[in-house]
């Protein structure tokens, strides 16, 4: 096998699934990353929605478990909280509280973003050690631009955040661009001579304001309340490690959450649940409450022919991103790392057409997410939004919405909307005939006035 070299760009958590995707696919790895690690998990800068409410789905952790096994355990052996759904989650949906019950099929995985980046750097480091990969990080460093041409990228340029250092030249046979957010890499493309990708923006202008407190007396289930028409605000309460719980809350355009504490009890009374609000008041803030206002969705698509030269490939954040407020990206990241090591696993990585093929295949590991939050925000996006919805999209959010209200009562339909919102399926589960018809054929019913404290072994 030829000697090959791969650079990633972002030493975070997306490109440390990448470099776990490349163990035993390539020789080295450089990863270039702008911060440097804590010695502690601790909240970073350079993670700029680290302080907020974090999930792992379960299409993630099976990914996850499928790159690094192990890692699950770790985490939880680290404090994070595992949660069943629908059984440990109580949700306020527009039409009502949905019924909780033991359906056994999926969880969510909560902690802090600092344990889940520093559980998978570690686990990722020290495979690396056992692998034939040697693995080098350059902390406080930045990629400045690509070296190459239109048709192939051949490497990055990077210089060091210390005062008088000078750029210098990374080769590499693969760059893997993981910067999230703030990927440069449609500037660096223009730079050789080659079209940037285009884009698609739905913007629903969410921002949100999360909070750390320790409970009085922990709940045995989360707390959801989802917008609604007449209040298009909303909440998230879950549990965390250390017997903390963070408080996530969200609103569009005039209904914005406050981004100091003294706001958020006001703002959690606003909701009009006295269940959460009780809880809440009843516990002891241990930080200040902090906001967030770049909730946008956006696709760059990258994966279209011609979308990225040879040696090249954009994954997770960097080229599709999705309101946090899901909680998809850690788990779109991790599928989008095992669709790289799979396409690794089967062809040379510096062979032509190799990153065209790496770019569909990560695409693909977001394309539901993008559907399902681009679904729930396009009501609330703004009159001039640059990417206005056809008519099979209208169609498509019409029966999501309809389809939405059924599963918080409806067993055969909730199972087929968490197989979708969990990323263990695909679009084409919705149209199953025995879900499409209780969608579409059974009349809409309200769901459970009030929260179901305990949950039921049956549902109706």
């Amino acid at each position: 096998m030829p000697v090959s070299d791969a650079v990633v760009v972002g030493g975070g958590l997306a490109g440390m699934l990448a470099v776990g995707a490349l163990l035993d696919h390539v020789d080295t790895v450089t990863v270039v990353e702008r911060d440097r690690y804590p010695a502690e998990p601790v909240f970073r800068k350079g993670v700029p929605q680290s302080r907020h409410l974090h999930v792992f789905l379960t299409g993630g952790q099976r990914a996850l478990e499928s790159l690094l096994p192990g890692t699950l355990a770790e985490l939880e052996a680290a404090g994070a909280r595992r949660l069943e759904a629908p059984r440990d989650f109580l949700t306020r949906a527009p039409s009502g509280w949905q019924r909780r019950y033991h359906e056994g099929r999926h969880s969510m995985i909560s902690c802090t973003r600092p344990v889940f980046d520093a559980t998978v750097r570690a686990r990722v480091l020290a495979d690396a050690a056992k692998s034939r990969t040697r693995v080098a990080v350059l902390e406080g460093s930045e990629a400045v631009g690509l070296l190459g041409g239109a048709d192939r990228v051949t490497g990055i340029r990077v210089r060091s955040r210390d005062a008088g250092r000078a750029e210098r030249e990374l080769p590499a046979d693969l760059v893997v661009d993981a910067s999230g957010r703030g990927s440069r890499a449609p500037r660096w493309l223009a730079e050789l001579g080659r079209r940037p990708p285009r884009e698609e923006v739905v913007d629903a202008g969410i921002a949100y304001t999360t909070q750390m407190f320790r409970p009085a007396a922990p709940l045995d289930a989360g707390i959801a309340v989802q917008a609604r028409a007449d209040c298009p605000r909303g909440a998230v309460w879950c549990p965390v490690e250390d017997g903390n719980w963070l408080l996530t809350l969200a609103g569009v355009r005039g209904h914005h959450p406050p981004t100091e504490s003294a706001g958020v009890l006001d703002f959690v009374a606003s909701l009009d649940e006295p269940h959460l609000r009780d809880h809440v008041r009843a516990a002891e803030a241990v930080a200040p409450a902090y906001g967030f206002r770049d909730t946008s969705n956006r696709r760059r698509r990258y994966e279209a022919p011609g979308g990225v030269p040879d040696g090249l490939v954009v994954v997770s954040d960097a080229a599709c991103t999705f309101n946090p407020i899901y909680g998809q990206g850690m788990s779109v990241a991790a599928m989008s790392a095992r669709a790289l090591r799979d396409i690794a696993s089967a062809r040379d990585l510096s062979a032509p057409g190799f990153a065209a093929a790496a770019q569909a295949a990560t695409a693909r590991a977001g394309d539901t997410a993008w559907m399902t939050a681009v679904g729930a925000d396009r009501p609330y996006a703004a009159a001039d939004d640059t990417t206005p919805p056809g008519l099979p999209e209208r169609l498509r959010t019409w029966y999501f919405n309809r389809l939405v209200a059924r599963a918080a009562i409806d067993r055969t339909v909730g199972a087929a909307f968490r197989d979708l919102t969990f990323m263990t399926a695909g679009p084409g589960r919705l149209l199953a005939p025995s879900v499409a018809l209780r969608t579409l054929l059974l009349p809409r019913r309200p769901g459970l006035a009030g929260p179901p404290v305990r949950p039921r072994s049956t549902v109706g």
